[in-house]
């Protein structure tokens, strides 16, 4: 498992966890968990950072200098442009060239707009970014995504922050089988089961906020999580047996008659 690295854009992370950094109860909580996910990338909202002096943001202070890789999202755009003009203004503060891209129109669901979406991934693309857009769980949308230059696919397992879990297991799985770039599954997760399954499935990593920052002990489920994703991740790696209508004895059921 030492060897089984994950690769973006020639970047290579022991870690398959990627961690918000927002909602915790406070900076203190917020820095142990990190710690115990044993997370490389966190992400953030680039609005909600004082892009004038990063090192001293509320946000990314307590963080700062660790050696984390930053993915700053753009959260709260609800067109292309916003998404651009947003992590244009992040790569002119220094903070990083990767970008989630993350567009919605719609401020009661928050479900990806698909077609703004591919637009700013395009867009990004070209202009040098290291692009990872959130999307629907659209095997055809996220074939595009990949078309259009984005280094991973992140697609939804189900509405942020609804811990409802991976509502289409089987769209998860086409998405996988068609991708020749890691899809990491971000939002709607609520525990480890969901994270188990996700990996299982065969996705590159998971991203996560809510499930870990709104738990009764945050430290502790990022760990919980943690250790999920290695598993699902061994799980998936080992291959399990196949689904069969009828029993089979694992001894043998003629080894077992009198003789």
């Amino acid at each position: 498992m030492n060897q089984d690295k994950l690769r973006i854009a020639g970047q290579e992370l022991s870690s398959r966890f990627f961690i918000g950094t927002g909602l915790f109860p406070s900076p203190y909580i917020q820095q142990e968990a990190i710690k115990a996910s044993g997370a490389e990338v966190l992400t953030f909202a680039i609005r909600r950072v004082n892009l004038g002096q990063v090192e001293d943001d509320s946000i990314l202070q307590h963080v700062h200098g660790e050696g984390y890789r930053y993915l700053p999202n753009t959260s709260g755009a609800s067109t292309a442009e916003e998404a651009v003009r947003i992590a244009r203004l992040a790569r002119a503060s220094g903070l990083s060239d990767w970008v989630k891209v993350e567009i919605s129109a719609n401020e009661r669901t928050l479900l990806p707009d698909p077609v703004e979406t591919l637009k700013a991934t395009e867009i990004l693309v070209k202009e040098g970014f290291t692009v990872l857009p959130y999307t629907s769980d659209d095997p055809i949308l996220c074939k595009r995504l990949e078309e259009a230059g984005a280094a991973a696919v992140m697609p939804g397992a189900a509405p942020i922050g609804t811990g409802l879990g991976i509502l289409n297991p089987y769209h998860i799985g086409l998405i996988v089988e068609e991708a020749n770039v890691p899809i990491i599954v971000d939002a709607g997760l609520g525990t480890v089961s969901d994270v188990a399954q996700a990996m299982e499935l065969g996705v590159s990593g998971v991203l996560m906020n809510t499930p870990v920052a709104k738990a009764k002990d945050p430290v502790r489920m990022a760990e919980a999580m943690k250790l999920a994703i290695e598993a699902g991740r061994m799980a998936y790696l080992a291959g399990r047996i196949d689904k069969k209508k009828y029993a089979s004895a694992s001894s043998g059921y003629d080894s077992l008659k009198l003789k």
